[in-house]
């Protein structure tokens, strides 16, 4: 990848020269509020490097066209540089076959996908659905809903002090009547890491299936699905350095087949006729009408950029950042870590003693610091911990402690405005 591979390497195989990549982010050079801008806000939205911005406009200006139907040269461009991003989405999640890869708008549909189609199939009065005490709104709502339609129960597994998921109370809750575990990977309130491995290998001997939500971890850890041996995987690509609107769905090719269709109309369909359809094959039986073909080919160029550094360096520079900010925090007085569990990604909650989160949020914003300040969409996740939200600073590869100096120094600020 350019400007990946001319970075130099130290002997412990960490990047040494991580400005090079900062330069690659255009928007990073800007300021907020007459400040250089402090961009912590990765959790919620990745930044865009060059490479993205450039396939976006690529397409636009040179080969855009409808992908799949036509003939001609500009729809066989784009319908190949699309399809060339279903592989590398099999690359990065390790899937068996290009297949098992479904393009979405991002997690929250390829979850409400396999809730409105598998669950719908596979869901009947009285069965379970087991879900965490830390999950975001999009992987509690949709299972609520079938819940409530087929008489279904559903099932929470605590969260310890920590930030740790319960995993004694998740084998004491797992089940014969346990048909669904959905499970976020990486909590993107906490940071806290879940041993989806186990809660896979535990849930399959009960016959049960297991969604992961990995739309946090699949930017920040090595995924394979395969050894996972998860049925379905989600993720969104403006969490990975790509743009908005698209996403992935990985699914078991078998359960796949058997699921009934998602969405009805064009591109999802084999015959038509008004006496009854047969669907297309896997994967367009789920990708019905026009896609979003510029945000999905500008992905390809956001896992590239990620595979060309490496996942192995950039989780050595973001544990590092986790560190030094984790320390530097508890050393400010009346302020709290949210969540310390032994396992986690770059991500640090917090809140102060007698301040609200969001007249923090406020005043960091207005010294040019892009924090998220709130109960980020895990509303019951806040209700566990007894707040009414928290203060979430989040790192990506093109952070640097510099930058947490600047965001200790303007807390400091703010708790002498404030408290």
């Amino acid at each position: 990848m350019e400007g990946a591979d001319s970075l130099s390497l130290n002997k412990s195989g960490t990047l040494s020269d991580w400005s090079a990549i900062r330069q690659q982010f255009p928007i990073l050079s800007r300021e907020v509020k007459g400040k250089p801008l402090v961009y912590f806000d990765n959790a919620a939205t990745s930044q865009k490097p060059q490479v993205v911005i450039d396939a976006l406009s690529h397409y636009y200006a040179h080969y855009n066209a409808n992908i799949h139907r036509g003939i001609h040269t500009l729809a066989e461009e784009a319908t190949m540089a699309y399809e060339a991003t279903r592989d590398a989405v099999r690359d990065f999640v390790c899937a068996a076959e290009r297949e098992e890869i479904i393009f979405t708008r991002g997690t929250t549909e390829a979850i409400n996908l396999v809730a409105y189609t598998w669950g719908r199939q596979h869901i009947a009065e009285g069965d379970e659905i087991l879900i965490s005490g830390m999950e975001h709104h999009s992987n509690i709502v949709p299972w609520q809903i079938l819940c409530a339609e087929k008489g279904a129960v559903l099932k929470v597994i605590p969260v310890e002090d920590d930030g740790s998921l319960s995993m004694t109370s998740f084998h004491e809750l797992l089940n014969f009547r346990t048909k669904l575990v959905s499970i976020v990977h990486v909590s993107n309130a906490l940071g806290t890491v879940n041993p989806v491995k186990e809660i896979v290998d535990a849930a399959h001997r009960v016959g049960a299936r297991v969604l992961v939500d990995g739309a946090q971890s699949a930017v920040h850890l090595d995924i394979d699905v395969q050894d996972i041996d998860c049925d379905f995987f989600a993720f969104s690509g403006h969490k990975v350095y790509g743009p908005t609107g698209v996403g992935a769905l990985y699914g078991k090719k078998e359960l796949l087949e058997s699921m009934p269709v998602f969405q009805g109309g064009g591109e999802m369909i084999k015959e038509v006729s008004f006496e009854g359809t047969t669907y297309a094959d896997l994967p367009y039986k789920y990708e019905a009408g026009t896609p979003n073909i510029a945000d999905t080919i500008a992905l390809k160029a956001a896992l590239d950029f990620i595979s060309g550094i490496g996942k192995a360096r950039i989780r050595a520079h973001e544990d590092e950042l986790l560190a030094y900010a984790t320390a530097e925090l508890k050393a400010i007085p009346g302020l709290q870590i949210i969540g310390e569990a032994a396992d986690k990604v770059s991500l640090v909650s917090f809140v102060i003693e007698g301040i609200h989160p969001q007249d923090i949020g406020v005043l960091l914003d207005n010294m040019g610091i892009a924090v998220r300040t709130g109960h980020h969409c895990t509303q019951p996740l806040m209700k566990r911990f007894g707040i009414p939200g928290t203060v979430r600073a989040s790192f990506a590869l093109y952070n640097e402690k510099t930058e947490i100096d600047v965001l200790i120094a303007a807390l400091h600020k703010t708790i002498k405005m404030l408290a």
